[in-house]
């Protein structure tokens, strides 16, 4: 039996058509009902012959395209690659939290405002960040909450009580913040479009399918700047530009990505 999947719903606009919604014969009717209902879903029992579809089942909710080589992108964080570097927690410190100025014991707030799938808000929430995660599209935000409710049922409960997941376009959220409540990180993480390896590549695009064009760089950096308290975390390929061609104040690489530190504007960086 599966349960509803929805919480934190401040519904935003669409962001693009809703792909079908296909049932398994396992699903809870009213968790069904639920998920069609709020994403304004077409729900049928066979998957199209072709382009992209959701399918709902006893294991959750995930995004697929159908076609000679099916691919299907889900929310996961128990298992496969956040898995693993789940499993390697404490062994080593990861650049994402040095990048993000997490400390022990603190439960310092971060502002995930392009979350997508939620791995790296994950790891962070599981370092000991309280993270918030904003997501502007509804089927992404609609596979992050089913990632998150399965990871509370199998043992991540600790860590997704960490973890606030906001359906709210990133920029319109910023604006009703600035100058109060001001979180000191926020991060980015904006879809990129270069070479990546083979798995990640499918599944980024089948994603960059399903949302089209992304939103203006430069105007989201500047947003997040202006709102921060300290600083603004830019995750990039190693070998991408900056974001909007604007170079950061320092730089935390690995061997596949960077992590472009910002100032805030007027903040400090401790």
């Amino acid at each position: 039996m599966v349960s509803p999947i929805i919480r934190h719903c401040d519904k935003a606009p669409q962001t693009g058509p809703v792909p079908p919604l296909v049932a398994g014969t396992d699903v809870d009717s009213r968790a069904l009902h639920a998920l069609a209902s709020w994403l304004d879903a077409e729900v049928g029992e066979v998957a199209p012959a072709e382009g992209l579809y959701l399918r709902f089942d006893s294991a959750g909710l995930a995004l697929c395209a159908a076609g000679r080589a099916p691919v299907e992108v889900r929310a996961e964080f128990l298992r496969g690659a956040t898995g693993a570097r789940l499993a390697q927690r404490g062994r080593r410190r990861e650049a994402i939290t040095r990048a993000c100025g997490l400390r022990a014991g603190a439960g310092t707030p971060v502002v995930d405002a392009t979350a997508g799938l939620g791995r790296d808000a994950f790891m962070l929430a599981a370092h000991g960040a309280r993270v918030t995660l904003l997501e502007r599209s509804a089927v992404v935000y609609a596979l992050l909450v089913d990632g998150l409710r399965r990871a509370r049922h199998n043992g991540g409960a600790a860590i997704v009580e960490r973890m606030t997941a906001i359906h709210a376009d990133a920029l319109d959220w910023l604006s009703t913040r600035a100058g109060a409540g001001a979180p000191p990180t926020i991060y980015l993480d904006p879809m990129y479009s270069g070479t990546r390896r083979a798995a990640a590549g499918k599944a980024m695009a089948l994603l960059q399918t399903l949302l089209g064009p992304a939103p203006d760089d430069a105007e989201l950096l500047g947003a997040a700047r202006a709102v921060a308290g300290e600083r603004v975390v830019v995750k990039r390929h190693r070998r991408a530009p900056a974001l909007a061609g604007m170079p950061a104040d320092y730089t935390l690489a690995g061997r596949s990505t960077r992590f472009d530190v910002y100032r805030a504007s007027g903040g400090r960086l401790g």
